[in-house]
């Protein structure tokens, strides 16, 4: 018999800039040490107004953690210090692991129109921290769209979404690019009233945010633009509310190790972060061990 988890706290997110005065939505992360281990921080950017993304996120170093960034509208040019060209669009995926660290750039390849999408930092463990950085670009048209009945459709970005006697896999997933965290990460869309059950591995951490509408979470609200902990459980199922609702579904294995954050930096001692500050000065941040 199946546990649902219920919705154990809710996390508004939180109006604040980034990179160059990005205006965006923080919910996780918004506060130190609110994270929903390994998952560390979640940005969500949307605006119709170019002064609020035009400036972009110019080159800044990274390391210890992952960043997955997930477009929904308009267009971001990824570059970085490996050599790196990528461009963003509509349901385009960046998945990149800053490891031992990376230096890279993110800017809008638009000066009008509406620019929406995610960043998402997923930790490290200790023994991938000092390891070489590596980056994805995974077009829209490698993301999966599996319909679910009616009103229901899952795009899978990364683990399993299991239907029926069906799976579909993510363009990141532990067969076919093993990660220590086996992260899923879901993007839910929601018809009035709909229902989404999806069953989870009992030892993960998860979160849902709705990004449109709200949904119920075993009888509790989850508010517009707000992320829902899950409670433990092997089973989660979303109804949406009266306006319907898309929202993010993430779970991943908790690392229960120390997280010492500054800035772009994330590691388990205050000693590995000032080591960090200073191979970035020194320029062997991103050098290869």
């Amino acid at each position: 018999m199946s546990t649902l988890r219920g919705l154990r706290h809710v996390i508004p997110s939180m109006a604040t800039s980034d990179g160059a005065g990005v205006k965006l939505r923080r919910s996780i992360g918004s506060q130190r040490g609110l994270y929903v281990d390994p998952f560390l921080m979640l940005d969500e950017f949307y605006s119709d107004n170019p002064d609020d993304y035009l400036a972009g996120f110019p080159s800044h170093p990274h390391r210890g953690f992952e960043t997955v960034t997930y477009m929904l509208d308009g267009h971001m040019q990824h570059r970085d210090h490996l050599g790196n060209t990528g461009d963003l669009g509509p349901g385009s995926v960046q998945w990149m692991t800053a490891a031992r660290g990376i230096i890279h750039s993110e800017m809008p390849q638009q000066s009008q129109g509406r620019m929406r999408g995610f960043q998402l930092w997923i930790n490290l463990p200790a023994a991938e921290k000092m390891k070489p950085a590596s980056y994805s670009d995974i077009p829209a048209s490698q993301v999966p769209t599996v319909q679910l009945g009616e009103g229901v459709s899952v795009r899978v970005i990364a683990g399993t979404l299991q239907h029926g006697d069906q799976q579909t896999d993510g363009p990141i997933s532990p067969a076919g690019a093993p990660l220590s965290t086996t992260p899923l990460y879901f993007d839910v869309q929601l018809a009035p009233g709909a229902r989404f059950t999806q069953s989870l591995a009992p030892g993960l951490n998860a979160f849902v945010y709705a990004y449109e509408g709200e949904a119920q979470i075993a009888g509790k609200t989850l508010p517009h633009r707000a992320a829902g902990v899950l409670d433990v459980g092997d089973t989660v199922e979303l109804v949406a509310g009266a306006a319907g609702a898309r929202v993010l579904l993430l779970a991943a294995r908790p690392l229960h190790e120390p997280v010492v954050q500054y800035g772009p930096f994330v590691m388990n001692t205050r000693e590995e972060i000032e080591q960090a500050i200073q191979d970035y000065q020194n320029g062997t941040l991103a050098q290869a061990a």
